[in-house]
Order: structure tokens, then sequence, then C-alpha cells
């Protein structure tokens, strides 16, 4: 009975220290005011500051931070232009892909592996980022990486024919500058802004993915018809990267991780990594919508890599087009078409998920994972009509093309808002990596080589052919429609939990939902009235 009030001292207590002690694991101190619910539309938000004060919410924002709305917006627009360049470089090998078999003298599996021994390093490498974009500075970061991926994409254009395995090795390690910079940069986005305004930064953000894509395709293809030699393809990119280093330097002011969500002036909590993985795993919404991003990058990453080779061989099969002579450069014009559909569907379709979602959450707190899965089942039958109509119409192919991948472009936004909504602040470059870990494991990593190699074996023991190459692809991509049906159903099974999971969030966020105490910070009753040393937190005086 006497120790009800003295336990109630213990978190005046923690509160009174000073707050250096949030900064153990980073470098700014994490103890500002909580602003606005993650949940409250821009209408509330704007009422909570005139009550507060009678300022727009963007200036309570400022003084929490420490950064003025026009530098914030700012700071997305670099981090935009990085991912930009990011899927810019991840798609040009796609777009010259003939060109790079012709020289080298490979197959389809062969192919294949250059896209999964990225992804597969990319994959690897981002736990070690996440857990520390949640504990260092993150500018330094991001600049490190982006700088090692400028100078090992420029290696790579200068490999010599006898060595394709030394491009599988810089392939790879173009994946350190990636994975430096996906895991870190959307947690940036969500500690300058809250509310409907992340949702549309987030927007811009993930405009460059799909857009980066399309210019990937067209940039590489057009680069290597003026210079007539693909490897000029491979150094665009690195020079637009020493620019963003220095756009990064001059630019990009990090805010304090988390100030803009919490309710109190307590410093946030770190918690040990494992601690992290467990609390995500249990996580439902954070695993399932995961799941159902998965089958996103399944899809986006078998249709990246080969659906320019695909149109290619349907133009020779069908005799539109004459094959590449050996040492010649090929024909670029189905990578330049296909890069033009994949910005302007990217463009349309981030665009509308965001606005959909939004206009949508007003009445249905469901929406986000209902839109999801609407635009991947309903991108499945339209890229399935997009292959088996190859041969038989090229105009129709590139119409079921635009019409699959906007709808399955709806989701990028989306899928990013809700693993930052149902996350703690201290976990977020966590999550941002367990999710790219899941779904490039089981997606992007493998599906391009699979995809290779089941074209590779329908093609064996048969008399080669232009058109049997035609049809050797047309059946393995066939997996990618339905691989979209199963990742619809894992945003359906999200939608169950997304009401819970995101308010569980906010509350420990707030500090009103104390989460279990770590095994260390556990009392331990010594046997035989020995004593022993136990953590200060621990014990109530």
């Amino acid at each position: 009975m006497g120790q009800a009030p003295l336990r109630s001292q213990a978190p005046r207590e923690a509160a009174a220290q000073p707050p250096a002690m949030a900064t153990r694991h980073g470098p700014h101190p994490d103890a500002a005011p909580f602003l606005s619910q993650a949940d409250e539309t821009e209408e509330e938000a704007v009422e909570g500051g005139s009550r507060a004060g009678g300022g727009q919410p963007e200036v309570g924002v400022q003084t929490v931070t420490g950064i003025s709305y026009p530098r914030s917006v700012m700071i997305v627009a670099v981090l935009c232009y990085i991912n930009l360049l990011n899927y810019m470089d991840r798609f040009t090998v796609a777009g010259i892909l003939p060109d790079i078999e012709s020289f080298f003298r490979i197959g389809d599996s062969s192919s294949g592996l250059l896209q999964t021994v990225f992804i597969s390093s990319y994959m690897v490498l981002a736990p070690i980022f996440g857990y520390l974009g949640d504990r260092y500075h993150r500018k330094r970061l991001l600049c490190l990486g982006i700088a090692f991926w400028s100078a090992v994409t420029l290696g790579s254009s200068f490999i010599p024919q006898e060595q394709f395995w030394l491009l599988l090795v810089t392939r790879g390690l173009v994946g350190v500058g990636e994975a430096s910079y996906s895991t870190i940069a959307p947690t940036i986005i969500a500690d300058l802004f809250v509310s409907d305004q992340r949702s549309r930064m987030l927007a811009f953000f993930y405009f460059a993915i799909p857009v980066g894509s399309g210019l990937g395709y067209i940039v590489g293809s057009k680069v290597k018809d003026l210079a007539e030699d693909w490897h000029w393809a491979l150094r665009v990119t690195p020079a637009l990267g020493v620019v963003a280093v220095v756009l990064l330097v001059t630019v990009l002011q990090e805010p304090p991780r988390g100030a803009v969500e919490r309710h109190s002036d307590s410093p946030l909590r770190y918690t040990s990594w494992a601690a992290d993985i467990r609390a995500l795993s249990r996580n439902r919404s954070f695993v399932l919508s995961s799941l159902g991003f998965t089958a996103v990058a399944f899809v986006t990453g078998s249709l990246a890599l080969w659906a320019p080779a695909f149109l290619y061989r349907s133009c020779l099969a069908t005799g539109q087009c004459r094959p590449c002579p050996d040492g010649d450069t090929c024909s670029s014009q189905q990578s330049l078409i296909f890069g033009l559909i994949t910005c302007v569907t990217g463009f349309l379709g981030v665009g509308a998920g965001v606005e959909i979602s939004k206009r949508l959450r007003r009445t249905n707190p469901r929406a986000d994972p209902l839109v999801c899965a609407a635009g991947l089942l309903g991108s499945a039958p339209f890229l399935f009509l997009a292959l088996v109509c190859a041969q038989g119409s090229s105009a129709a192919t590139y119409v079921f093309i635009f019409i699959g991948e906007t709808l399955l472009s709806l989701n990028w936004a989306i899928v990013a808002d809700i693993l930052l909504y149902v996350v703690v602040p201290t976990r977020r470059s966590t999550a941002e990596s367990f999710q790219i870990v899941m779904s490039h494991l089981l997606g992007d990593a493998g599906s391009p080589y699979l995809i290779g190699v089941i074209s590779d074996r329908i093609q064996r023991g048969r008399p080669a052919s232009y058109l049997l190459e035609f049809h050797s692809l047309q059946y393995a991509l066939m997996l990618s429609a339905f691989a979209g049906v199963l990742g619809g159903g894992f945003f359906l099974a999200t939608a169950l939990f997304i009401q819970g999971d995101r308010k569980r969030a906010e509350l420990s966020t707030q500090g009103l939902l104390p989460e279990e105490a770590e095994p260390e910070d556990r009392i331990v009753v010594p046997k035989r009235g020995r004593s022993t040393k136990v953590p200060v937190s621990s014990v109530l005086i």
C-alpha cells in the first residue's frame, strides 16, 4: 500500500533527467512535445494549431524541429532527386540488357543474375543500415553510401568482355549505397511532416520509383544510341550522384527523431535490436503489408528486367524488326516505349493512390490497405492480357501494360505511409530494412533469375528460333500475374488489423502505452538471500 505513491515518482524522475540521455544512440535530443495525432485530418490539425496559439500547423512543426517549412520541402526535393537516381541506375541495365547479353555472350539465366545479385546485396545490407539509421547520424550515412554507390557504378562501366563475373560483383556492391538510402530517407520525411502533409510528401518521394525506373530505360537507351556504346549508359548516374552528395551536404538538416509525434516531454526510449525485431514481428499490420509489398516487388522486379526484352522478342517473332548483329548495338525502341509508359503510369498511379486513399479515409479507416489490394488485384488480369496479346497486337499490349502498371503503382506511397504510422519512431529505419529484406528475399531478388531459368528450361532441347525465345519468356512471365493476386490477399488481411495497430503505435509514441520491459530491466530475486546488483530503473524506492 505504501509503495503506490512511490511508483508514480519513477516516470517523473526519468523525465527530469537531462535530454542528453536520449542521445546515447543518436545525435539529437528527442524530447519535444507532441503536435498532432497521426490520424488527424489536416482540418483538425489546423484547428488544434489555432487553439494552441493561432498559428498554422507548419509553424508548430518548425518550433519542434527547428527547420523551416520551405527548408523541409527542399530536403524532400533533394531526397526525391536521389531516389530518382537510385532507380535510374537500377533499371539502366534493363534498358541495355540485349547489348549486355551480346557483349558478354550470356544467356537468360546469367542476365537474370545481374538484378538478383544487386537485390541480394541490397537485401543483406539493409538491416545493417536500418540499425545504424535508428541510432546514429543519418545525414553522414546517406553521404557515405551515395558516394560509394556512385564510384562503384562508374567502375562497372570499364569491365572487359572476358570478366562478366566482375560485373556481377560491382552490381552487388551498388547495393551498399541503395541500402543506406532506402532505409533512412523515408524516416527523415516522417520526422519533418505529420498527417496528410506527410502522405503528400511521401507521394512526392515515391513518384521517383516508377519515374526513375522509366528514366533508366530512356536515358540508358538514348545515351547508348548517341555514344554508339552501351558502356556510356552506366556513366550517367555516377556524375549525377556527385551532385546528390553536394546537395545533401548543403541542404539536408536532420530533424530530431519522432519529435513531431510525441505527447510528453519524456525522451524516446531506445531498445535493443533484438527487441525491435520481436516487436515488429508481432505487429500484424506491418508483417501482412510487407508480405503484400513482397508481391509488388516480385511483379515489378520481373517486369522491370524482362519487359523490354520480351517486347523486343515479340518484335523479332512477328518480323517487325531485325536482330542486332554481333558487336553492334541492338534496337532500343522497346526500352524507350516501356520507359515512357513506366514514367507516365508511375506519375498517375502514385498520385491517384494517395488521393483516393485520402478521400476514402474520411469514411473508412481501413482505406489504405484496401486501395493497395484493389491495385494489385486489378493489375493482374491486365498484365496477363498484355502477355497473351503481345504476338497479335503490339498496340493492345502497350495499352494493357499501361493500365496494369498504373494500378500496380497505386500502392507505392501508401505502403510507406502504413509502415510509418503503425511503427514507433525509434524502430522505423529497422522496420524499413525488415520490409526490404522480406520483399526482396521473396520478391525481386529471385524473380528476375527465376523467370530467366524458366525461360531457358522451356527452350532446352528444342530447335532455336525467335518464336521459341518469345514463347518461353511469355510463359515464364505469366507467373507475375498470379503473384499479384496473392499480394492482394495479404493487403485484404492487413485491413483487418490496421486500426488497432495504428492506435497502439500512437499511444506508445506518446508514452501512454508502456512496452514490455526488457529481460535486463527486470528484477531478479537471488536465491538463499544473497545480495545482487540490479538496474536502478528496476528498483522502487
